[in-house]
């Protein structure tokens, strides 16, 4: 998905890390989760897991929410996600904005 703000510059989100990025309470507790069992398993010196596969997310859909977000209906059935403005451009993968927007976060 692409986006060209206001200010000119332009975002490139891939869906899967749209789908990564998922705003939703749900989302949001399992990256709590994660996060918590990973500062567990290095505090336990244990490997991590590996991961199972999973096919990369695809959107199937999207809505616009007001004049503020849009909400994405995912193939792997998610869609509860709303993602405003505001967290899309927070998120934005590129450089410039990692350090515009995440450095005072991170």
């Amino acid at each position: 998905m692409d986006v060209v703000w206001a200010d000119g510059h332009s975002s490139h989100y891939e869906f899967a890390y749209l789908r990564e990025e998922c705003p939703c309470a749900t989302c949001n507790d399992a990256r709590e989760k994660k996060a918590s069992l990973g500062e567990l398993a290095s505090s336990l010196k244990s490997s991590p897991a590996l991961p199972m596969f999973k096919p990369k997310p695809r959107a199937q859909a999207a809505t616009q929410v007001g004049n503020y977000a849009i909400q994405i209906n995912f193939s792997d059935g998610h869609s509860t996600g709303i993602y405003s403005y505001d967290h899309l451009r927070n998120i934005c993968p590129c450089a410039e904005c990692a350090k515009a927007f995440r450095a005072a976060t991170g």
